[in-house]
């Protein structure tokens, strides 16, 4: 090979670098804004805890249409008359759909209209002496006094028959008794007729008794009533004669309890 050939291969390979490295700078426009880096995105901000809805004021209720008072105090486990009172109510028929009654006693009793305060005597002095702790044994004792008896054994049946509907909350808050008309229906338990009448739709005659121990005993459907409001009545003493049916319910204050589980088994 003659020097030319080689001058001319030397050359062509030194014009070739130089095309692969003559591509134009890509060109900045100082003036335009450079991009922004990019950022992680941020957590978003908690949003703060929504408040609980605030609960039913239970001391109160909104008057429905078809309430009568005996079935709104009923509800509630309370007397009617002290429902009256507590809202200042001279007519216990004269109630509108959407008043709101207080169906539990006020905190302060001047707010429950007229109250009768009685002649308070003064105290006798008595010399304060430390109570004496009474030994283990009879400790145990006084305990054991206080007991209270088996549901069961607070009350009776209040009628001879066999049960042809059971309790079955909200539809039926209690059971259906059949029995012969004119039968006896006697008071389950010992206590105070706080209601009789027909003041509450779809009970027919009806007769409610009130027990120390905070239960409420309902008997409707009677064919004849044979008590009157406010009487004390005894275990088994005799209150109404029988209709078609009895329902009879048992309430624990406003709730209603199954029949079957405080009645003795027959």
């Amino acid at each position: 090979m003659t020097k030319t050939t080689i001058a001319l291969v030397v050359l062509l390979i030194l014009l070739a670098g130089c095309a692969g490295r003559d591509r134009p700078a890509p060109v900045v426009d100082a003036r335009s804004p450079r991009p922004a880096a990019s950022k992680p995105p941020a957590a978003k901000a908690a949003l703060p805890a929504q408040p609980a809805p605030r609960a039913a004021d239970e001391r109160y209720y909104t008057v429905k249409r078809g309430d009568t008072l005996y079935s709104i105090a009923l509800e509630h486990g309370a007397d009617y008359r002290d429902v009256a009172q507590w809202n200042r109510l001279d007519d216990p028929t004269k109630i509108r759909v959407g008043q709101q009654l207080r169906v539990a006693p006020p905190d302060n009793p001047a707010e429950g209209g007229a109250v009768q305060i009685g002649t308070v005597r003064a105290p006798n002095r008595l010399e304060a002496r430390p109570l004496e702790s009474p030994p283990p044994a009879a400790a145990a004792r006084e305990e054991a006094k206080t007991v209270p008896l088996p549901p069961a054994a607070q009350f009776i049946w209040p009628a001879k028959g066999r049960v042809t509907a059971g309790f079955a909350e909200p539809r039926s808050k209690g059971i259906d008794i059949e029995g012969k008309p004119g039968d006896p229906v006697v008071a389950a338990a010992a206590g105070r007729v706080t209601y009789m009448g027909t003041g509450i739709p779809g009970l027919g005659k009806l007769v409610v008794i009130k027990h120390d121990n905070g239960f409420i005993t309902v008997y409707a459907h009677n064919r004849a009533i044979l008590v009157k409001e406010q009487q004390t009545v005894a275990r088994g003493q005799r209150i109404a004669e029988f209709g078609t049916k009895l329902h009879f319910q048992i309430r624990k204050g406003a709730a209603a309890v199954d029949p079957l589980l405080y009645l003795p088994r027959s």
